[in-house]
């Protein structure tokens, strides 16, 4: 059964059309990657597109800490097309490149940077304990904010919805492209 199928606008009803041209209109200026997927439920494609804009864009995170969020969520969940859209972007930002290769291999990464450090180890705890220690929340706090350790939390939360709905609409890589998972 192929799960995945794209949209053309002209295949989409009204409130689908509306919410296809809003993203068009914003920061990623292009229509494709999960909202293929999320424009069969046009409400939560339009708030989930203004979600993952700010996300990507809006935070007090820089882009490297975002990235970093965002690639350690793709692994925990073996989100494959997450991972292939993102790992490049966490290396342009900066996150070292044996880092983002230790993550892939499901493996502790090692961070030249205590906030790189940090980042990994709240998604981590979220992962495994649906929690953080209070050690690791007290330093979050010292290093991040309230502001920022909500805004790691809430980009584990989006990309966690996104990388399940890729999973289970069984999303492809584009030809020629290794998965970087073992099924």
């Amino acid at each position: 059964m192929d799960r995945y199928r794209g949209m053309t606008r002209e295949e989409m009803t009204p409130a689908q059309q509306h919410v296809h041209d809003l993203i068009v209109a914003g920061r990623r200026g292009r229509f494709g990657g999960p909202f293929q997927l999320l424009i069969r439920a046009p409400g939560i494609c339009e708030h989930a597109s203004q979600l993952g804009e700010h996300l990507r864009w809006g935070t007090s995170l820089p882009d490297r800490l975002s990235e970093l969020a965002i690639i350690s969520t793709a692994r925990f969940w073996r989100a494959q097309y997450e991972w292939y859209a993102h790992a490049p972007l966490a290396e342009k930002a900066g996150v070292p490149q044996a880092a983002v290769e230790a993550i892939r291999r499901g493996e502790t990464p090692i961070f030249p940077r205590a906030d790189e450090a940090l980042v990994h180890r709240i998604c981590i705890e979220l992962f495994r304990t649906q929690r953080l220690s209070d050690a690791t929340f007290a330093d979050a706090i010292a290093s991040l904010g309230e502001t920022g350790l909500v805004e790691v939390i809430s980009i584990v939360g989006y990309y966690t919805v996104i990388g399940n709905i890729q999973n289970a609409f069984e999303v492809p890589l584009p030809d020629g492209v290794t998965p970087p998972f073992a099924e």
